[in-house]
């Protein structure tokens, strides 16, 4: 004899309606961070591949105007919040050529400023994934417990015994320890990648951030122009810095 989801579901006592409602909850929660998290990390990488070629050509080009105005535009990109930040920090001492130690040391720190609250701001909702990922197994198993416990009762009160007279009340108990397993394994999966995503943009950013320093303190476009940023950055397939 078959049971269907949905009478197994309306043959559920209040307790385990309640784990299955509180699993419901978590799983959307959890889906909507996925959703969110996963466009912003795809809204990001599109905007540096776009932004690193041009920002590039500005500055081969001495063009520190436009190379920060294209950095302000583009407002989703990681690489471009950072560099953005740190020549608009220096922007009137390097247009007066009189940048000091000092002042690439202040760059240094505009740049490790922005990357704390690009990271802060990446990592926003990853705490929700490893929650529901650690604590909806045991949520579930939670609403199993009880069943069987009430299952037992059950037959404690009908004098009936064997596995006929208990079967339906661990069926619907186990239940909830596979609905907290559903939603806990996307969960967790989504962790460890949202994770492994936001480490390589840690590294991008920390990657360019660099270039830009070393373009400071050697002080002149055209010598950037041929540096490791430039030849990598522009290049449209997978070899560069710039996940694909």
């Amino acid at each position: 004899m078959s049971i269907s989801l949905l009478a197994l579901f309306q043959s559920m006592g209040g307790f385990a309606k309640g784990i299955v409602f509180a699993l419901a909850i978590m799983s959307v929660y959890s889906l909507t961070v996925m959703v969110g998290k996963w466009w912003t990390l795809r809204k990001a990488q599109a905007e540096t591949r776009k932004f690193a070629p041009e920002f590039s050509q500005f500055l081969e080009e001495d063009n520190l105007n436009e190379a920060i105005r294209l950095a302000e535009s583009y407002k989703k990109s990681h690489v471009a919040r950072v560099l953005g930040g740190a020549l608009g920090e220096v922007k009137p001492l390097l247009q007066d050529g009189s940048v000091t130690v000092a002042d690439i040391n202040s760059a240094e720190r505009a740049v490790e400023r922005n990357m704390m609250i690009i990271l802060s701001e990446l990592k926003r909702g990853l705490a929700v994934l490893a929650t529901v990922g650690a604590t909806a197994p045991f949520v579930g198993l939670l609403g199993t417990t009880m069943g069987i416990v009430n299952a037992f009762t059950g037959m404690a009160q009908s004098g009936a015994g064997g596995m006929g007279a208990i079967s339906a009340g661990v069926a619907e108990a186990l239940i909830t320890t596979a609905f907290g397993l559903l939603v806990a394994i996307p969960a967790v999966w989504a962790f460890n990648y949202f994770t492994t995503k936001i480490d390589n943009l840690s590294v991008e950013m920390t990657y360019t951030s660099k270039e830009m320093i070393d373009y400071l303190i050697k002080g002149v476009a055209g010598e950037f122009g041929r540096s490791r940023f430039t030849r990598e950055f522009n290049t449209t397939g997978g070899s560069g810095p710039i996940s694909q």
